[in-house]
């Protein structure tokens, strides 16, 4: 069984269910949507016969771009998402990498260069090229040739954000597509009466709840905008019961006066992942949107969902800051720099083998071979499992700060300088200092309208951590660097505070 399977089974068993409601009332059934699919499937094998070639989405959110993807998944193509927010030529490098034999684009496929030649250009609305659906009317009727790859063939090739390095290609398989599907099926106890609100990018988590939402008959509604009080609104009008966010969307859902507990009435999970909410967050949100938080842990290399934790769980204070517990078909525990695993509580490198992990990164098998060793998957987070199973992730093993001969986790002076009033976010670092070795840095970025000195800020984190993790330089910014999907880029930061320091 193939993850697009999923989606053709529930189209056969609510063929009248809505899958996808779009802006301005627009909806699309379940029976319509896989025939539009299977015709758009068709129209790819025969501009290219052969399985396992690459197709390249380049779209903002919307319903064109998930008819896109799941055509993509029947072709027995590979999806290689272009991220509409990045740069043209970071999406030109991904493309001169991956030879795409097909690109799809709408009106943002401006960000393709009209150098690279080597594949079709088709289009989802005014973009001036070829149409999607123009191409595929003559194949309505028709279903594609039948998958043949196994459960190790490349459902998707996504490149890594690069916060922390060079941005690398990720295979992720077959079974690791079917895997997430089954955890978060089974982890948020998805039904027919599910509506997710699409607010993350599809190109990025938002891809691992589509096929699940639409394997149980739910649906997948589109806000009007991807702004605050649009999302918002279609929560409260459409019923929204689930959502994926990013922690900042949350903090500006949260943050906008247009923006009323009471529009999430229906909401059964907000779930929260790709980067780390401190524990004071997690009780704001808590406290705004309800007991509806959950969260995940995961990467592109084992995407999304090695570890979940539901919101009956994330209430319990032992568990903020958990990333919860292991999900099926997967092995998780913590290794020391010498490779052995490590017992209950003792912190180390979080590894990761099973179904849920990638085959390994494109065109490059030496740094794969770093990464998975004997099956096991290395993910760089630093962290502990308790005596109950609960991941608790410290740190990115290559930000820790070692001062003085001591280890200094970010996320713990992070959290402490957001327990602040005045502070919105923060994200701290190691920089180079001839006596400690390292020295720690805090950037932060404060809430509108307040107000706090470096001094009183060190003084906050003194008392509540030691001098050791006391940062020894606090670095006030308007806004923190970010990257497309809003997570704080430490290495823009390190190279800003660097351009500060040198001479004009």
């Amino acid at each position: 069984m193939y993850p697009i399977d999923f989606f053709f089974r529930a189209a056969q068993r609510y063929p009248a269910n809505i899958a996808i409601h779009g802006p301005d009332g627009q909806q699309l059934r379940f029976d319509a949507l896989a025939e539009q699919v299977n015709a758009l499937a068709c129209a790819m094998q025969a501009a290219d016969p052969e399985e396992q070639s690459r197709v390249g989405i380049c779209a903002a959110n919307h319903a064109q771009h998930i008819l896109a993807l799941l055509a993509t998944l029947a072709a027995g193509k590979v999806w290689v998402p272009l991220n509409a927010r990045s740069t043209a030529s970071e999406i030109d490098r991904i493309m001169q990498s991956v030879t795409p034999t097909i690109v799809i684009s709408d009106d943002v496929g401006e960000l393709l260069t009209q150098s690279f030649t080597g594949s079709a250009r088709w289009g989802m609305g005014q973009t001036g090229l070829q149409s999607m659906m123009v191409l595929a009317k003559p194949y309505r009727g028709q279903k594609p040739t039948p998958i043949t790859a196994g459960r190790d063939g490349t459902q998707a090739i996504k490149f890594t954000g690069g916060t922390t390095g060079a941005p690398k290609g990720v295979m992720q398989p077959y079974r690791s597509w079917t895997a997430g599907i089954i955890n978060q099926i089974h982890g948020w106890r998805l039904t027919t009466e599910d509506r997710y609100v699409v607010s993350a990018p599809i190109t990025h988590g938002t891809s691992t709840y589509m096929l699940p939402i639409l394997a149980q008959g739910g649906c997948l509604v589109f806000p009007a905008q991807n702004n605050p009080p649009a999302i918002a609104q279609a929560f409260a009008q459409h019923r929204g019961t689930i959502s994926f966010m990013p922690p900042t969307l949350i903090y500006m859902l949260m943050s906008d006066s247009a923006v009323k507990p009471a529009q999430f009435e229906s909401l059964r999970y907000l779930v929260f992942g790709g980067a780390p909410m401190p524990p004071e967050k997690v009780d704001k949100a808590m406290a705004f949107f309800g007991a509806r938080m959950g969260a995940t842990y995961g990467q592109t290399e084992a995407p999304q969902i090695v570890t979940m934790i539901r919101p009956e769980e994330l209430a319990d204070p032992a568990n903020r800051g958990s990333g919860g517990r292991c999900t099926w078909l997967s092995d998780m525990a913590i290794m020391s720099p010498q490779g052995e695993l490590l017992p209950t509580g003792e912190k180390g490198e979080v590894v990761v083998r099973g179904d849920l992990v990638m085959t390994g990164y494109w065109q490059m098998p030496e740094k794969t071979a770093e990464t998975i060793v004997d099956g096991w998957l290395h993910t760089g987070d630093v962290g502990y499992i308790d005596e109950r199973g609960y991941l608790f992730i410290k740190d990115r093993l290559r930000d820790v700060v070692i001062t003085g001969g001591f280890n200094v986790y970010p996320v713990d002076v992070e959290d402490a300088l957001c327990k602040h009033p005045a502070v919105y976010e923060a994200s701290v670092f190691g920089l180079p200092h001839d006596k400690w070795g390292e020295a720690v840095h805090g950037a932060v970025q404060l809430k509108d309208n307040q107000a706090v000195n470096a001094e009183d800020l060190m003084q906050h984190v003194k008392d509540l951590l030691g001098s050791v993790h006391t940062p020894k330089e606090i670095h006030f910014f308007e806004q923190l660097p970010r990257s497309s999907v809003g997570k704080v880029l430490k290495k823009d930061i390190k190279d800003q505070l660097s351009n500060r320091a040198s001479p004009t």
